[in-house]
């Protein structure tokens, strides 16, 4: 493969600091708004890259923002580097080996993803300064996108408002842009308070808050049945009242993930899982709150941009991978499924090919693929300016995220190599951008026209701000 594009070799030059960025952010896995050391890092390498920077932009101390050039249309590229509880990893190894026992882990690749989007920010601030061109590059350092919605609060902050085009990527185990299929979500935390007794001696003037709380999960399952198909809930007991089985549990907190489609959707489900917590509370004479937690918008595609980060990758191509990488992968991969491996190809149209250890295609634009959808706090970006996601192959073929297999991969050479292919991508798309001002309206169009069909509304009220912790405070 030959740099044609100049962008490529922007990124060439920054490579091994940006690996060890990603390792040292994979060496200190930290979750949900404590990202502290991981945007530490972040902040150190874009003030030794010479980008102007906002600290604690909408006041989340675990957030940060550089910008570098003058002038022209503002690209977003933006970043994460929030890890996953339980998926502490011994990296490089094909068995589930734990750093620490129920620690932290980045099993989602985070470290790679916000390293690759800085690298990116970077390329292009070289690019920018070395030919004089007027336009400005953002890097936006996201935390808590694993159900937080710090996204979604920075754009309610307004600081998307002057952006005319985000890009960003997601580390996967198959490359193309990402189709922009996502569920909009919110976590709600109901609280109930009953009054405490003698279970035994006075079980009768009890009021049980976690009898409230199993009524409340027993309704939420009885709608599963009247609700859409691609509508989903979740549940989490945040306070089941204690270990004294002896004690009626005077209060219990339940968290309800609640999916939808869109955001009207939502809404509407919203309200019915409202309902059914105000019911519970009555058959059990308690007393119910509502906090909302987070909530994320589902994702909305833009068209001319899709097709511009599809020239960058059909012109870089593929991962270039090499032997010692399939041997790991294939390792890997002897710990999964057939279902687990079928998975991945169904996600983007093909038939499974169960000897493939690795990704070594670039994805058409247009397949169509099968995949269950998520959430992600990137969708309220789409909502707010015109965004463009891909996906780059850094782990094997088939492997779920979220697990430990996906942590052991995060330090490896083909995670490196996805990484900076991921740069390059980014970064070429950015350049598109500004060299072709009729790609960039275009977008701005497709993303008005968006808007007029469907108005934005911001999943997460006024008045409700980002739950920081007391110790990233």
């Amino acid at each position: 493969m030959q740099n044609a594009d100049p962008l490529w070799d922007h990124v060439d030059t920054h490579r091994t600091a940006f690996i060890d960025l990603s390792d040292r952010v994979f060496d200190t896995p930290e979750t949900l708004y404590a990202e502290t050391r991981s945007c530490a890092a972040h902040a150190e390498m874009l003030e030794a890259q010479g980008f102007r920077i906002s600290r604690a932009p909408a006041g989340i101390p675990t957030a940060v923002i550089g910008e570098a050039g003058e002038g022209g249309p503002v690209i977003a590229i933006l970043g994460e580097y929030d890890a996953l509880p339980g998926l502490s990893q011994e990296p490089g190894v094909a068995e589930h080996r734990p750093i620490e026992a129920g620690g932290n882990g980045h099993g989602c690749g985070h470290n790679l993803l916000g390293s690759a989007a800085l690298l990116a920010a970077t390329a292009v601030k070289d690019w920018l300064a070395a030919n004089g061109i007027a336009a400005r590059v953002r890097y936006y350092g996201c935390p808590a996108e694993e159900g937080g919605a710090a996204k979604t609060y920075l754009v309610r902050a307004g600081l998307f408002d002057d952006v005319d085009a985000a890009i960003t990527w997601h580390p996967a185990s198959f490359t193309g842009v990402d189709h922009a299929r996502s569920l909009a979500n919110t976590r709600i935390d109901f609280t109930f308070t009953g009054r405490a007794a003698h279970a035994a001696a006075a079980p009768e003037l009890g009021r049980s808050a976690l009898d409230a709380v199993e009524l409340m999960n027993i309704g939420v399952n009885y709608m599963r049945e009247h609700m859409p198909d691609d509508a989903r809930i979740h549940y989490a007991y945040l306070d089941a009242g204690g270990v004294a089985a002896n004690v009626v549990q005077a209060r219990a907190t339940v968290r309800q993930l609640i999916r939808a489609r869109d955001l009207p959707g939502l809404r509407d489900l919203v309200a019915r899982v409202r309902k059914v917590a105000e019911g519970a509370a009555l058959m059990t004479e308690t007393s119910v709150a509502a906090q909302v937690f987070s909530g994320v918008s589902n994702l909305v595609g833009n068209r001319p941009l899709e097709q511009a980060m599809q020239r960058a990758l059909d012109a870089l191509g593929p991962v270039p991978f090499d032997e010692a990488d399939r041997d790991f992968a294939r390792a890997i991969r002897a710990t999964f499924s057939e279902a687990e491996i079928a998975a991945t190809f169904r996600s983007i149209g093909m038939e499974p090919d169960f000897d493939l250890p690795l990704c070594d295609f670039v994805a058409p634009l247009d397949r169509r693929g099968a995949g269950g959808n998520g959430s992600t706090d990137v969708g309220d970006v789409s909502w707010a300016v015109p965004t463009v996601q891909a996906r780059v192959t850094t782990c094997a073929l088939g492997t779920p995220f979220h697990t430990w297999q996906l942590t052991a991969q995060g330090k490896s050479p083909m995670a490196h190599k996805g990484m900076i292919h991921a740069a390059k991508v980014m970064a070429a798309t950015a350049r598109i951008l500004i060299e072709e001002p009729a790609t960039l309206a275009a977008a701005r169009e497709a993303h008005r026209k968006h808007l007029a069909r469907s108005p934005y509304a911001c999943p997460i009220p006024d008045d409700v701000h980002p739950p920081v912790p007391r110790e990233a405070a």
